[in-house]
């Protein structure tokens, strides 16, 4: 991931028309970093397990890269913490090379996932149901799924490119 003029640029594999690209608002730098305690609990919910001395979700994967907890601040405004990891690696998650778990740390002190999909997630302005952002799903092509919080699931909502409205390739 590169931060380019305030955007964050993710490069997600080549296509027959060229390069994919995934492009968000970049994450400002709250500095909120995690104990050990609470990355291990937020590894765990989100079904990694220690593998070769790193964190991986995929655990069937050849050369595993390991899991990452790339983003770590509050996305729906509820005052408390949410993570999102991300993975890469073609054998679990094919063309989109990467997924993701968004996570949301529970009243409890318990972390819970939230959602979960191959691909790069990017933060949308747009909300679902509870101040969630909706997530613009990133891969291989020019038009990506946009899902959307319904309160109980994200759900695919619609498809945007650069956004504008767009219908995917079949």
């Amino acid at each position: 991931m590169t931060t380019i003029k305030g955007f964050s640029v993710s490069i997600l594999g080549g296509v027959a028309l060229g390069m994919a690209i995934s492009v968000s608002a970049a994450e400002p730098a709250a500095g909120i970093s995690l104990s050990e305690a609470e990355q291990t609990a937020v590894f765990k919910a989100a079904g990694a397990v220690r593998k070769q001395g790193m964190w991986v979700i995929c655990a069937d994967q050849p050369n595993p890269g390991g899991a990452v907890i790339e983003t770590v601040r509050d996305l729906n405004g509820d005052g408390r913490l949410d993570a999102v990891v991300t993975e890469g690696g073609t054998f679990c998650y094919g063309g989109q090379e990467a997924g993701f778990q968004v996570l949301s740390k529970q009243a409890n002190g318990s972390w819970r996932v939230i959602t979960g999909n191959s691909g790069m997630p990017g933060f949308l302005k747009t909300k679902g149901k509870d101040g969630w952002p909706d997530i613009s799903v990133g891969g291989p092509g020019f038009c990506f799924p946009v899902q959307r919080w319904n309160g109980k699931t994200y759900e695919l909502n619609r498809f945007e490119y650069e956004g504008k409205r767009c219908k995917p390739q079949r």
